[in-house]
């Protein structure tokens, strides 16, 4: 159960990412490619899930790429972190519930290293920072391989988000690790990285 850590240091587009996760997940099924834990971040682009409703889009003009991930629609942009996993849940326990507590744990240990003190929420899934949100979770499962992701921001334009209904919580606002400390983190992937598969291989 050896996970492949890929770190992208160039943006990607958020249909290349696609094409070559959708193609990793078929791989992974057939048994012919390793798991995978994949950092990187997109130019701007909005995205929605399965479940999202066309009133969650304030700005008519912004172009939408539909996803197939679960949840509703949200932002990608320059300075969000976005964490993709293909992870064979065959080879652990097939509990989604589980696998989505390794991420949001994940994550709320990160943030730590900030002083950030964040936190889950019984309601609306994602990561809370004073009733912000600062990090969004959008999981999909074929055959008990669960992929797609999370995304944190980090120090990305939060402005870009009021052109949606971010996640469909119009009651809602986000936040990011620039806005709440005021800095700007560097050379944190292999950190995070490390936090992600540390707690996957406890599945």
């Amino acid at each position: 159960m050896n996970i492949e850590i890929k770190i992208s240091k160039k943006r990607i587009s958020y249909k290349k990412a696609m094409l070559f996760l959708n193609k990793r997940v078929d791989e992974v099924k057939n048994g012919k490619k390793r798991e995978l834990l994949w950092i990187l971040e997109h130019p701007t682009t909005y995205t929605a899930g399965v479940s999202f409703n066309q009133k969650e889009i304030l700005d008519k003009k912004i172009e939408i790429v539909q996803s197939n991930r679960g949840g509703k629609i949200t932002l990608h942009n320059p300075g969000q972190k976005i964490i993709y996993f293909v992870i064979n849940l065959n080879n652990r326990k097939k509990d989604i519930r589980k696998f989505i507590n390794v991420i949001e744990k994940s994550v709320i240990q990160f943030l730590e290293a900030y002083k950030i003190i964040a936190k889950k929420d019984k309601k609306n899934i994602g990561i809370w920072v004073h009733q912000k949100k600062i990090a969004a979770i959008g999981i999909r499962v074929s055959r008990w391989v669960a992929y797609h992701g999370c995304s944190i921001n980090i120090s990305n334009n939060l402005n870009q988000y009021l052109k949606i209904i971010p996640c469909g919580l119009d009651n809602r606002k986000v936040t990011s690790i620039l806005k709440e400390k005021k800095i700007k983190p560097k050379n944190y992937e292999n950190e995070l990285a490390e936090i992600f598969i540390k707690n996957i291989y406890q599945i």
